[in-house]
């Protein structure tokens, strides 16, 4: 087995899970990991290098997301009638899961990523800014609208956190 298949082995689960949340389909997210594992599988040499490997390819899978929100994947992909399931990943779910995601969905891309990237993958401001070559206080701007749409799309009010 290859460094990069042990790589890409460990972290497959997690990937899947990132884009999920980012496109809010599973095939979508499928196809999404498929395009940065092609992308860092021929730029290995270069990228096992890197300090944060795990960095590097979650900024690689949000930086895709956000491309192909703005060429408009949907017009660009011919879709069909026949759908394939794909089972979701064999893990504890919250009872709110659905309403979550439903919410999350909502969002525009930008903060969709945001908050994928700050609460799903635990980021710094400085960290997520940089995934998304913007500035830090981007960061906070679209972190601060995405939390009060969510709030606002599920019903919590801003005291405590309590419907």
């Amino acid at each position: 087995m290859t460094e990069y298949d042990s790589f890409v082995g460990g972290r497959l689960p997690g990937l899947r899970r990132s884009a999920y949340l980012l496109c809010g389909d599973w095939d979508r997210g499928d196809d999404l990991v498929q395009k940065v594992l092609t992308e860092l599988y021929v730029k290995w040499a270069r990228a096992r290098r890197a300090d944060n490997l795990d960095a590097l390819v979650r900024t690689m899978l949000v930086r895709r997301f956000l491309d192909d929100r703005r060429t408009g994947w949907t017009r660009r992909v011919r879709l069909t009638d026949e759908r394939v399931e794909t089972p979701a990943p064999a893990e504890p779910e919250p009872a709110d899961r659905l309403d979550v995601l439903a919410a999350l969905s909502r969002l525009p891309a930008r903060q969709r990523a945001v908050v994928v990237l700050r609460f799903l993958h635990d980021m710094s401001v400085d960290q997520t800014a940089e995934a998304l070559r913007c500035a830090p206080g981007t960061v906070k701007s679209q972190t601060s609208r995405a939390l009060a749409s969510l709030r606002s799309l599920l019903g919590v009010s801003t005291e405590r956190g309590r419907p």
